[in-house]
């Protein structure tokens, strides 16, 4: 049996593994799983899925309408290997939360 908590991740390849084991893969509309990135900072990876915009025919003819509440983007600590998921915030700003919420 694994241990609860995971090792402490030293690339972004291993950091990207954890939030595979412990999360659900996001998927396109078309039902393929959707992107996954990491950008790395100072005390942790930032995890998060991206989606393309629609073109062709699947693209609106109107004005799109503002994105639905919610998402996460999932951040996983260099020293612990432990995640913590904050909101879909822009990068910067997810981190800055992640940093303010870590002194606590």
């Amino acid at each position: 049996m694994p241990p609860d908590t995971p090792t402490p991740p030293t690339t972004p390849e291993q950091a990207l593994a954890i939030v595979r084991s412990r999360y659900a893969q996001p998927e396109l509309p078309d039902g393929t799983p959707a992107p996954l990135h990491v950008h790395e900072f100072d005390i942790g990876y930032l995890v998060y899925a991206t989606f393309p915009p629609a073109t062709g025919a699947s693209a609106p003819t109107r004005p799109a309408a503002p994105a639905a509440p919610g998402g996460s983007k999932i951040i996983v600590a260099k020293d612990t290997g432990e995640t913590v998921a904050v909101p879909n915030y822009p990068v910067e700003t997810a981190i800055a939360l992640y940093r303010r919420q870590a002194r606590q």
